[in-house]
């Protein structure tokens, strides 16, 4: 039996009550909707029972708070399927490791795609995915978008090469056996490599941003199609990188 007073609600035991989602105000609504939130960006497009069943919520309280999350700009509903929504997607451009990677790389980043005419991202690892702070695209790309999409699977160039220089203990999904081999590889020459592993079409090259001590927080990847050489577009992408750790003090 539960005790209340107009202050909280407790357990005969003195125990606060456990979190709730069916309805009331506070922490067990927001805990149920971030739940939500977390299935909805791992699964990217999906129906009410997958992400009922994701979020651990009854299907009745998991199509009440998709349908606020809607009502807000934070969930996208077409066709009986669930996405994330524009608004949370702004929303969330504006996390970033440190408040100066951003605007320090823009300046370089565009000068880079501008030269180059090709795509230039700035890059982070978060929760074990490659997550990309901002793209920078140049007028000559014939590539497919990808500015809308904003977080992608650890091996891209840009994951692969913050992995191999920030050690083993981070988060994973599965590896190939040679990745070993290839981690030693990013170490050595200080890039990674991505040809057409992650889209067809597509090929990648990636440096970090160097840093004063430490693993590097931010990568600067380069999309282009397989007809480039890639080593080239490493050098200039070194010193692009170079640039924008020049603007940030080299911090970490």
């Amino acid at each position: 039996m539960y005790r209340s007073n107009t202050a909280t609600a407790v357990r005969s035991n003195g125990s606060p009550p456990a979190p709730s989602t069916t309805g009331a105000p506070g922490r067990g609504v927001l805990a149920g909707a971030f739940a939500l939130l977390s299935a909805l960006r791992q699964a990217e497009d999906a129906g009410l029972t997958t992400l009922a069943s994701a979020s651990g919520l009854p299907k009745t309280t998991a199509y009440r708070l998709l349908e606020q999350l809607s009502d807000l700009g934070a969930v996208e509903h077409r066709q009986g399927r669930y996405r994330i929504g524009p608004h949370l997607f702004r929303l969330g451009q504006g996390w970033q490791p440190c408040p100066e990677l951003r605007p320090a790389a823009r300046r370089p980043s565009r000068r880079l795609a501008s030269v180059t005419g090709t795509t230039v991202g700035l890059a982070v690892l978060h929760q074990g995915q490659t997550m990309i702070l901002e793209w920078t695209t140049g007028l000559d790309t014939t590539l497919p978008p990808v500015n809308d999409r904003p977080v992608w699977p650890w091996y891209t160039a840009a994951g692969k090469v913050l992995v191999a220089l920030s050690g083993p203990e981070l988060p994973l999904g599965p590896s190939r056996d040679s990745w070993p081999d290839e981690a030693a590889a990013i170490r050595r020459h200080g890039a990674a490599f991505d040809r057409e592993e992650v889209l067809e079409g597509v090929c990648c090259t990636a440096v970090p941003v160097p840093v004063r001590s430490g693993p590097p927080m931010a990568a600067l990847c380069v999309l282009t199609d397989p007809e480039h050489r890639l080593d080239r577009l490493a050098e200039a992408a070194r010193r692009t990188a170079a640039a924008i750790g020049a603007a940030l003090g080299h911090r970490r």
